[in-house]
This record gives structure tokens, sequence and C-alpha cells, in this order.
């Protein structure tokens, strides 16, 4: 069942951002900052911490779920170490999915060898 969740919860978020893309003329880009900007509200105001325990990576995955690691990381932080903690927090809970995710691609670049389209 945890998988049914996590599938129909991801799913849902990621048609939602699909008919965002198709109804309006913002760019990928911005819609992308945007999911990060959604993700760090509804974790401000207490609303995403329950809908990821509930639907695990269903609603980690996805760039809002990045979003609430940052936030979450900050307020962390910031309740440790004061204020150094608003530039040190989201780094922190942040660098492991980054790194990943830089080198992952990187690796990928390796093995496909992607080309510029002319």
């Amino acid at each position: 069942m945890v998988y049914v969740k996590a599938f129909v919860v991801g799913g849902l978020i990621c048609t939602l951002v699909q008919i965002f893309l198709d109804t309006t003329h913002l760019m990928p880009g911005r819609v992308m900052v945007l999911l990060v900007i959604a993700g760090t509200i509804l974790g401000a105001i207490g609303v995403y911490e329950p809908l990821l325990q509930w639907a695990g990576c269903g609603a980690g995955v996805p760039l809002s779920g990045f979003g609430y690691n940052l936030s979450k990381g900050v307020m962390e932080a910031v309740n440790d170490e004061g204020f150094i903690g608003l530039f040190k927090g989201g780094l922190k809970a942040a660098a492991a999915g980054t790194s990943a995710a830089l080198i992952f691609s990187y690796i990928a670049s390796l093995i496909f060898q992607p080309k510029m389209k002319k």
C-alpha cells in the first residue's frame, strides 16, 4: 500500500505541474522554481510534513519535496545555531541529494555522450 500512496501522490503532483505547464506561458525553469517555493511555503505552514509522512517518496522526490527539505534544514539550523543557520542549514540538508544528482548526471553524460543541437 505504501507504493500505491507514493505513486498516487507523486503522479498527482506531476499531473498538476503538467497541466500548469500546458495552460500557462511560463518557462519550465520558472515552474520548477515555483515548485521549490511551494514546498517551502507548505512546509512552513505545516502542511507538507504530514503529506510526506503519509505518502513517503511520492511527496519527497518532486521539487516541492526539495523545497521542503531546504526550509526544514534552515529552520533546524536557525534553532540550533542562530543567525548563521540561515546560511548553513539549507546547504547541509540538501547536500546529499544535490551531490547525487550532479554525480549521476555526469556519469550519464559520459555514457551517452550528449551533443549540442545545431
